[in-house]
């Protein structure tokens, strides 16, 4: 008569645990493979490639070759004889990349009415030819507190300061504004707008009118 089987009986603890860790581990270290290294490495390959000037930041620069800011993220302009950006409300300084949001103010809240009156206000001191309404994106900050564009009446309203600052001629300046209106996104998405920053830089190419400045 043959012998009768043994029975292995049931697998131990430690051939248990190999037998569930292996394969977890095996595909942790791959999918840390695949979406941590040849993905990220494979996508800045294909950035870098076909939008070099948008993977780089958008920088935008003057005549002599040198970087003076992006394209996308305006900057504090003051003087007179420059265009003036959306006002913004991150953190300690305007238009800081790292504190990016708005005020946080409701449309009920007094805060708010009081800020836009002054700006209003400031407005008003700083170009005292203008009679008209003024356009709201230069009184109310944007929710990321970071955007370089303004509306083209914006930039409208301020080219008598800034031609009168520059001694130059106003319709130079005018022109200058309609030749950086960018239009919607695809004719629909947005709105047609001027980016501060680059407005700003073909500023510097407009020579200045002698007669203009002795008037001055």
């Amino acid at each position: 008569m043959p012998a009768p089987s043994k029975n292995p009986g049931p697998p131990g603890l430690a051939a248990v645990l190999i037998a569930q860790v292996r394969p977890a581990c095996t595909l942790l270290l791959a999918l840390a493979l695949i979406t941590g290294v040849l993905y990220p490495l494979g996508m800045t390959v294909v950035i870098q490639t076909l939008f070099p000037r948008q993977a780089g930041g958008s920088p935008l620069r003057d005549a002599e070759g040198v970087v003076r800011g992006s394209a996308l993220i305006g900057q504090p302009f003051n003087a007179p004889q420059w265009f003036h950006g959306r006002p913004s409300s991150t953190g300690n300084a305007p238009y800081d990349p790292t504190a990016s949001g708005g005020s946080n103010l409701g449309p009920t809240n007094p805060a708010l009415a009081t800020a836009v009156r002054e700006r209003a206000e400031a407005l008003k001191q700083e170009n005292p030819g203008h009679a008209g309404s003024i356009p709201i994106d230069l009184v109310t900050a944007s929710g990321s507190g970071l955007d370089p564009h303004i509306s083209p009446p914006a930039a409208l309203l301020q080219v008598p300061r800034v031609a009168a600052a520059r001694g130059v001629d106003e319709s130079a300046v005018r022109q200058l504004v309609a030749q950086h209106v960018e239009p919607a996104v695809l004719g629909i998405f947005g709105r047609p707008r001027v980016n501060v920053l680059q407005l700003n830089l073909a500023l510097e190419s407009i020579p200045r009118n002698t007669e203009v400045s002795q008037r001055k």
